[in-house]
């Protein structure tokens, strides 16, 4: 389940998923929206890993808008590709993606967010926010049940407009068939009147001869 923030300029902030599969490529989302989008900052962010029944959290890696990506942690070197903000000073999106998972990438993960506000007269404001992120690692892919309920409706949305289509069309046939035996019968109710009256012309005019 998404828990969704909307916040001013534009960012919203998602919470990540956090079931991983081995062997594939996993983003985890870290999204921190600056509240007022006027305010001049910029950020930098460090990530934190603890192992699952691990006691201690290692710094995994470090990224600064002018010192891009370092990795720390020697299992995670070649495994970390950044994917949130680039070129932009104040990040708001520091997600990275974990490139061939291994349940060694299971645990816990916290990314710290350390920005810096810059207001009118040489003022700064520092903020720090941290995010966690629990992350399980399983052999295959397990199907949420939001993406089961939604293919059931799909599904029952299908078969229903099948079932209306069908009746459409079969009310559509009745009253093309009704309106023209309708007019079937009202031409050839003209053509026995009109038979009938010019019969009635031709006796008068024997008659009249």
């Amino acid at each position: 389940m998404f828990a969704v923030t909307l916040c001013q300029g534009g960012c919203v902030e998602v919470d990540s998923y956090t079931e991983a599969v081995v062997g594939k490529t996993f983003q985890i989302l870290c999204i921190s929206c600056k509240k007022r989008s006027e305010t001049e900052a910029e950020a930098f962010t460090e990530w934190y890993f603890r192992e699952k029944e691990a006691e201690e959290f290692v710094k995994i890696l470090r990224y600064h808008p002018d010192e891009h990506l370092t990795v720390y942690d020697p299992h995670f070197v070649d495994l970390v590709h950044w994917n949130g903000t680039k070129n932009i000073r104040d990040l708001q999106d520091l997600s990275i993606f974990l490139l061939n998972v291994s349940y060694d990438h299971m645990g816990e993960y916290v990314c710290t967010v350390n920005r810096t506000l810059f207001y009118p007269g040489d003022f700064t404001h520092n903020i720090m926010v941290n995010k966690t992120i629990h992350v399980e690692v399983v052999d295959k892919a397990n199907r949420e049940i939001a993406s089961i309920v939604s293919e059931i409706m799909m599904y029952v949305l299908i078969v229903v407009l099948t079932i209306w289509l069908v009746a459409e069309m079969i009310y559509c046939y009745k009253k093309i068939s009704a309106a023209t035996e309708a007019a079937a019968q009202e031409n050839a109710s003209e053509y026995l009147a009109i038979t009938a009256e010019s019969k009635e012309n031709c006796t008068g005019v024997q008659v009249a001869e």
